[in-house]
């Protein structure tokens, strides 16, 4: 790899994978790191971010696992101290955690709403409060949030679709307050990734289908997601902030008309 993060000390939030398949915050952390991040690998469940932290290590790299919360003030606050405590510094904060409830706003109960917008939302205030800190006494720094084309269309989840538009409002107000302390924040709008949040769900068919849905007609994986993130947090990106990025190989440039015209297209 070209070092382009090199010296860098890096935070990745659901840094896990929950199935098999390649998560975004698992290839996010694992690209960090090859680029010559030093990274705190965090999952709600300590075995994925070991997972995580074991496989940078093994290729040579520097990673550790942490366990939490980043819906508690308390388990962000630590996460973010031990981060600085064995590399010394903070320079990106990839916030990457998310859950999904598939309702509407007459199904959803008012707790399910309150744990989506914790953990999609409210994690990036929290994680943002402890780090930026650290960021500004470092000289800078670049937050990267995930969003989700879902925040920018209808996708039967009203919560989820909803805490996602909220990551990009989040995301522009921070660029907005503190850019002058020399803290870059974006975010990434993913498309129809293939990875273990979506998995459990999908047939062949169905994976076909979103395949075909975009201008590229080629499947996401976390790697692409990954490559995003690590421009946002190299020094290529320092003129950059409070961006939403779409990494959906076109699908929000399409209408449901053209998706079934190229799908029966012979290229």
């Amino acid at each position: 790899m070209s070092g382009r993060l090199a010296g860098k000390v890096a935070i990745v939030t659901g840094a896990g994978s929950s199935g098999p398949e390649l998560g975004n915050g698992k290839a996010t952390a694992i690209l960090f790191a090859r680029e010559g991040a030093r990274v705190l690998c965090a999952d709600a469940v300590e075995e994925r971010a070991r997972d995580t932290a074991e496989a940078i290590v093994k290729e040579g790299g520097a990673a550790f696992a942490w366990r939490a919360d980043v819906s508690s003030a308390a388990d962000c606050k630590a996460m973010v101290e031990a981060a600085v405590e064995r590399y010394g510094r903070l320079d990106i904060l990839d916030n990457n955690v998310g859950i999904s409830v598939r309702a509407d706003v007459l199904e959803v109960t008012e707790e399910q709403w309150d744990l989506v917008m914790a953990v999609n939302v409210k994690s990036i205030m929290l994680t943002a409060k402890h780090a930026i800190p650290h960021m500004v006494r470092g000289g800078g720094g670049s937050i990267i949030n995930i969003s989700s084309i879902a925040a920018l269309r209808a996708n039967q989840s009203t919560p989820y679709s909803t805490s996602k538009a909220a990551v990009i409002g989040i995301t522009r107000a921070m660029a907005g307050d503190h850019g002058r302390q020399g803290i870059r924040v974006n975010c990434i709008v993913p498309g129809q990734v293939y990875g273990p949040m979506v998995a459990p769900r999908m047939d062949a068919t169905l994976r076909e289908t979103r395949r075909q849905a975009s201008a590229l007609g080629t499947e996401g994986t976390g790697w692409d997601v990954a490559w995003a993130a690590v421009f946002l947090a190299s020094d290529e990106a320092r003129w950059v902030t409070g961006v939403a990025l779409p990494v959906d190989a076109g699908f929000l440039l399409m209408s449901p008309t053209t998706h079934a015209r190229l799908a029966q297209q012979k290229f």
